[in-house]
């Protein structure tokens, strides 16, 4: 499978495991590349140092091409990029800030660009910025979201229809017939995060993938728009930020309620009581802990049956046979 996606990242399939935190470390990130997707490593849960051995070990491990996604609101940005061109990184991944902020900085390095959005508006800015590739987000997505709560049927086609560069589509995509489904719209590839979220390679404690296998339809919930909007499980840390709404709080009241490291408290630490579970509305399809290999596998040969089976459709009107 060859198309701008694949020669973009010099992968075999155009798939990327999405750069979560406190879910892809250095295993995730190798083993995906080794799968031949592009593996990414989530710098917006590890200090800089943490980062720099993360990427050490995974160059160890792979010889195929990996990036590292960056939010750019991480406090140490600077350090984190010094790193990324120290250690040899080629691709990076780019969300939640101005992509002009980086973009020229990066491609003067020779790093290849590419810029998560969820809306129209966003990915415009994002190609105006130069970027060699956009990902278009749909709100169905897990952890930090878009604020207009745009879907990925309906993301894909409008941001395909604006921009000229490579489009890679994300937000409730788990399976080959979901990959499928988004090339059919427009994308030229997919980002696929809460799957992996469920592999064996995955740093998530084992609590948190038990957690997400038992979710069901409607068991999550985009949240705390007032601050960053984020999709969560139903636990009680979200059950008791649903009281606090019920007394109309302030940013501030939220903000201290939020506290500090919920996110990991839940998912690297397995706090699934008090601590912040994200994950994407998807979840409610994904029953099993697998490897990368087998999980890249199922997908890439769901997708071959998927174009098999609607090859064969035939919507010719009868007047015109």
């Amino acid at each position: 499978m060859k198309n701008a996606i694949t020669t973009l990242f010099n992968i075999q399939y155009p798939i990327i495991q999405a750069g979560m935190v406190w879910n892809s470390g250095w295993k995730l990130a190798s083993a995906s590349s080794n799968a031949g997707i592009l593996g990414l490593i989530g710098a917006g849960s590890m200090y800089p140092d943490v980062l720099r051995t993360h990427i050490q070990k995974c160059k160890k491990a792979t010889d195929n091409p990996f990036g590292v996604n960056v939010p750019m609101l991480y406090p140490n940005i600077e350090e984190v990029m010094q790193i990324i061109v120290d250690e040899g990184v080629t691709i990076v991944f780019t969300s939640a800030g101005n992509p002009k902020t980086w973009t020229p900085w990066l491609k003067e390095r020779g790093i290849t660009v590419v810029h998560v959005v969820s809306s129209v508006k966003f990915a415009l800015k994002a190609q105006q910025a130069g970027v060699d590739a956009i990902v278009a987000e749909g709100f169905e997505a897990g952890g930090h979201n878009g604020r207009d709560e745009t879907t990925t049927l309906t993301l894909i086609p409008m941001v395909r229809a604006q921009v000229n560069i490579p489009l890679i589509a994300a937000g409730g995509i788990a399976t080959g017939n979901g990959m499928m489904a988004a090339m059919a719209l427009g994308a030229d590839g997919v980002q696929i995060g809460s799957r992996f979220v469920t592999s064996i390679e995955s740093s998530a404690h084992a609590a948190f993938k038990n957690a997400v296998l038992l979710a069901k339809e409607g068991d999550t919930q985009l949240t705390l728009k007032e601050l960053t909007p984020v999709r969560l499980l139903k636990n009680k840390f979200y059950q008791d930020l649903q009281l606090l709404y019920n007394s109309t709080p302030t940013t501030e009241d939220l903000k201290t309620f939020l506290g500090k490291g919920r996110a990991k408290r839940g998912m690297f630490e397995g706090d699934l009581e008090k601590g912040e579970l994200e994950i994407g509305q998807i979840a409610g399809l994904i029953n099993e802990i697998s490897s990368v290999s087998d999980i890249v596998d199922a997908i890439i040969s769901e997708f071959n049956a998927c174009k098999i089976r609607l090859s064969s459709l035939n919507l010719n009107n009868q007047n015109d046979e």
